[in-house]
């Protein structure tokens, strides 16, 4: 790690802490009601538990194998780490017991693998259901419309526990089109928060990201996924 990188974090990070502050405060919450997850794809370890150092308590990675490669240098003692990435139901198994929430559920399939995984390790794993609000062909997630009958579905699973959604909505070339996307995302968040279903409950709503966690939080987001406005621009030929 150069001086550079670290005085950057370091700038980067008390900046977007400053801006989630800002975002809460318009609509009448406080830092404390949102969650800061450090998106940290292609991020090496002792990176990662330099912005943990500053403050940073959770982490999300993408790909599996990328958060084997790096659980044993994580600084997790008072971080939480969470999957964020499209997960593969034969992949489920390397991460249950490691990860303390799974925010990519899209399947009923990919919801019983993680429960069954789950019961093997005594334990019962947090997972969100991933919306594709765009309802994007190259996207994962339950369409809209499917989400009560996916809900109804895993809803009596033992061994996970629903505390929310998430959604990755399209690139948008104004904040007012992505706005329109978070506002729809939290008018389906509040619909199913009213209807009280046993073992799902609506405790996080996880959207925006580096470049629209703004836009996210002013329409209802208490959790925000950033990376590059923290850690700099990827090289994804890492």
């Amino acid at each position: 790690m150069t001086e550079k990188l670290l005085d950057n974090i370091n700038y980067n990070y008390h900046l977007i802490e400053e801006r989630i502050a800002e975002a809460a405060a318009k609509v009448g919450k406080s830092r404390e009601d949102i969650t800061f997850l450090a998106a940290t794809k292609t991020v090496d370890a002792e990176v990662i538990n330099y912005a943990i150092s500053l403050g940073l308590r959770y982490i999300g990675e993408n790909k599996v194998q990328e958060l084997l490669s790096k659980y044993d240098d994580y600084n997790l003692q008072n971080t939480s780490l969470q999957f964020i990435g499209h997960l593969q139901s034969n992949k489920v198994r390397q991460i249950v017991g490691k990860v303390d929430l799974i925010q990519s559920v899209d399947s009923v399939k990919l919801a019983k693998e993680i429960s069954k995984q789950s019961a093997k390790n005594n334990i019962c794993t947090d997972v969100l259901v991933e919306v594709n609000i765009g309802m994007e062909e190259s996207k994962s997630g339950v369409l809209p419309e499917n989400l009560h009958e996916l809900l109804d579905e895993i809803k009596d699973f033992d061994n996970i526990s629903v505390k929310g959604l998430m959604t990755i909505p399209p690139i948008c070339d104004s904040k007012q089109k992505i706005s329109n996307f978070f506002a729809k995302m939290n008018n389906i968040f509040i619909d199913i928060s009213s209807k009280n279903i046993d073992n799902i409950s609506m405790d996080i709503l996880s959207m925006g990201m580096s470049a629209d966690y703004y836009e996210a939080i002013l329409s209802g987001a208490n959790m925000v996924r950033i990376g590059s406005s923290l850690f700099g621009a990827r090289n994804y030929n890492k």
